[in-house]
């Protein structure tokens, strides 16, 4: 009896060992763009569905729709319009920005700051300020605060160097970096950036 088991036991391993010999010979081909027999090709080759194409009525949504419409008030991240305040009349078309990030000069002859300057942009652009860049630049534009203190090299605000940089020359480093300060654009929407713009100016005087 035992002799048995073991012999069905080697029947199965040959078997076994067979097919995989044969799977493998069957998977190499001459042609090197035909990957041959795979195993689960699904996870490879996974079917494409098309995300706006209704296949059948979803019983859970409103009106049996898979896609449902977008909450009212929503406004598109890259084109949109905004007023600031009561009291500000400008309506801004805040643009879709394309220069690229090796093109500050440009940023500094073409851009000009959009968002109105007055005391409540001014205080919104602190607070925006104080949340992605205090830790780097200071409370003070210095370049001292404690996260610039360990990168080094973070300059002053207000030193001879920098107290010049334009705005649009601000929004550009601010959108994609300079150096070792990294990018923010994917963080700081552009209507946030441009306000920070306005208070980083307030701190290359000195103020």
């Amino acid at each position: 009896m035992k002799f048995e088991t073991m012999k069905f036991k080697s029947l199965y391993k040959g078997l076994f060992v067979a097919a995989v010999f044969l799977s493998a010979v069957s998977s190499c081909k001459k042609d090197p763009s035909d990957p041959g027999k795979e195993y689960a090709p699904n996870m490879y080759l996974p079917v494409g569905y098309e995300p706006y194409k209704q296949e059948k009525a979803n019983p859970i949504n409103p009106m049996g729709l898979t896609m449902r419409l977008p909450v009212a008030g929503t406004v598109a991240r890259r084109n949109y319009k905004t007023t600031f305040g009561e009291s500000d009349s400008a309506t801004v078309d805040l643009m879709v920005y394309n220069i690229p990030a090796d093109s500050i000069s440009i940023a500094e002859k073409v851009l000009k700051n959009p968002i109105p300057f007055n005391e409540g942009t001014l205080a919104e652009g602190k607070v925006l300020y104080e949340r992605y860049c205090q830790h780097c630049h200071g409370a003070t534009g210095a370049g001292d605060g404690k996260v610039g203190a360990m990168y080094k090299g973070v300059p002053n605000y207000a030193s001879d160097a920098y107290k010049t940089m334009n705005e649009g020359h601000i929004f550009h480093v601010i959108t994609y970096g300079k150096a070792r300060m990294w990018p923010h654009g994917s963080q700081i929407d552009p209507a946030e950036r441009w306000k920070i713009v306005h208070y980083v100016q307030k701190l290359q005087k000195g103020a």
